[in-house]
C-alpha cells in the first residue's frame, strides 16, 4: 500500500519537530524501517530505471502468427526466455492461449472410428 505524499511529510515533520522514530512508528501505526526509508526518500518510486520488456511485443505477436498452435514453452525455447516471461508478455497483450482444436496438431481432421 502506497501511503499519501501529505502523510509521509507529516511522519517527517513530527521526526524534524524531536519524535523518535520509535514514537512516531508507535503513533502513526507504522514500522520505523518505513519511516527511515522515507527520510531517505519522500517520493514513491513511480518509473522503472530499467527497460521494462525482455521480450518485444513486435517479435512476440509475429510469433503467434507463425506458430499459433504452440505451447509456452516452446516460445519460450524460441525466443530464449523463461515459460513465465512467456505467459506474462501474452497477458501483457491480451492474447488469450485457449486452443483451436479444429488446426490441433494433436487431434486428427478425420472422425474417430468408434461408433456411437
Amino acid at each position: 500500500m502506497t501511503y499519501s505524499l501529505d502523510f509521509r511529510k507529516q511522519v517527517l515533520k513530527s521526526l524534524d519537530e524531536g519524535m523518535t522514530f520509535a514514537e512516531a512508528a508507535e503513533f502513526y501505526n507504522l514500522s520505523p524501517i518505513t519511516i527511515q526509508n522515507w527520510k531517505r526518500r519522500v517520493h514513491s518510486k513511480t518509473t522503472r530505471q530499467t527497460k521494462p520488456y525482455k521480450i518485444p511485443d513486435d517479435v512476440l505477436l509475429n510469433d503467434v502468427k507463425e506458430h499459433p498452435d504452440d505451447y509456452q514453452y516452446e516460445r519460450a525455447r524460441r525466443l530464449n526466455c523463461s515459460r513465465t516471461g512467456i505467459h506474462h508478455a501474452l497477458k501483457r497483450l491480451g492474447i488469450s492461449q485457449k486452443k483451436d482444436f479444429r488446426t490441433s496438431k494433436s487431434l486428427s481432421d478425420q472422425k474417430s472410428d468408434i461408433s456411437e
